[in-house]
């Protein structure tokens, strides 16, 4: 087996290259790490591949002789690059890999952009069945093109391909920052776009934990995935007889409830809820088909979430890095 890993500098790229080659079931696997921007150090079983997948000539290098695929590179809100790299890259990165004599399978790290985050609200859960309603953006465009190219390889090409939709992604203190009035906030929402910079100032001032409450007047609920339940599905996915050009949505089963998490934090760490209106939508992206035919299950809820991102502390060689802004 040899895997290509696109974004391999990336979060969930690190993440999932040490536990790929840490698992007893492919110890005699090799990698194929193509890096752009950043780079990893090659050992016996890691080769890297510098280059844009934007180059034919670069995705061709990397596929050659690769049996399954991991997309992760993207890019957020750039419309030129987001065009270049994640659309173009894709087709870049498909077409080599349906001309390769290696090729097994093509697992795309997709997102809840696609069905619209909690900018676009749904009536009942969103399932993989669920309508392609992505919020503005292109971004969001990327994504959901991303996924219609792979579906159209396995008609066209009987290609084998897997995409494994996942919200936003968390690792160490990252929900500790997303919860922040300070400018160290990290993801969205936009603070600005919903209190006046007084406000935010008292409340950075005064440790207040936002309770975003959704275009109804209720607690927001949104998903979440730690990024090693990720990496696991990733892996549960690997030659999987039911992941054959197959979706599967990979996040917590119940999303993170700013109600609950306002009162637990009141609880545990003093903090003082304060609601902040939105006009969020409350979603829920189910994950029972994932745990019914891959035997996927998270393991990270949303309180260990919140508690392990506020119990994180960082040594002097462990730096906050913001691999992208949401």
């Amino acid at each position: 087996m040899r895997v290509l890993i696109t974004g391999a500098t990336g979060k969930v790229g690190q993440w999932f290259l040490g536990r790929f080659l840490e698992d007893p079931r492919w110890v005699d696997a090799t990698i194929v790490a193509l890096c752009h921007n950043r780079t990893l150090p090659e050992t016996e079983r890691v080769k890297v591949v510098r280059g844009s997948i934007s180059d034919p000539n670069v995705a061709g290098r990397a596929v050659e002789g690769v049996s399954h695929v991991f997309h992760m590179a993207t890019v957020k809100e750039d419309p030129a690059n987001a065009m270049q790299v994640s659309v173009g890259g894709m087709f870049n990165l498909l077409e080599a890999f349906r001309l390769s004599p290696t090729a097994q399978q093509s697992v795309l790290i997709g997102g809840d952009c696609v069905v619209g985050h909690c900018i676009v609200g749904h009536p009942i859960p969103v399932t993989e069945d669920s309508p392609r309603l992505s919020y503005p953006g292109v971004y969001a465009l990327s994504k959901v093109l991303e996924e219609v190219m792979l579906e159209q390889y396995g008609i066209q090409y009987g290609l084998n391909w897997t995409v494994l939709p996942a919200p936003w992604i968390m690792e160490k203190d990252d929900f500790r920052y997303a919860l922040s009035f300070g400018p160290e906030q990290f993801g969205g929402p936009d603070w600005d776009g919903l209190i006046d910079s007084g406000r935010r100032a008292h409340y950075t001032e005064t440790g207040r934990v936002p309770v975003i409450t959704t275009a109804a007047g209720l607690p927001l609920k949104r998903n979440f995935v730690h990024v090693s339940d990720l990496v696991e599905a990733m892996l549960a996915a690997i030659d999987h007889p039911a992941a054959r050009q197959q979706l599967f949505n990979i996040a917590m089963t119940e999303p993170v409830d700013y109600g609950i998490v306002g009162e637990h934090l009141s609880r545990t760490r003093g903090m003082t809820p304060v609601e902040i209106p939105s006009g969020m939508h409350s979603n829920i992206l189910d994950n029972a088909k994932a745990r019914l035919l891959l035997g996927w299950a998270p393991k990270v809820d949303p309180l260990s979430l919140v508690d392990m991102a506020f119990d994180y502390v960082r040594s002097s060689d462990d730096p906050r890095k913001v691999w992208y802004v949401g």
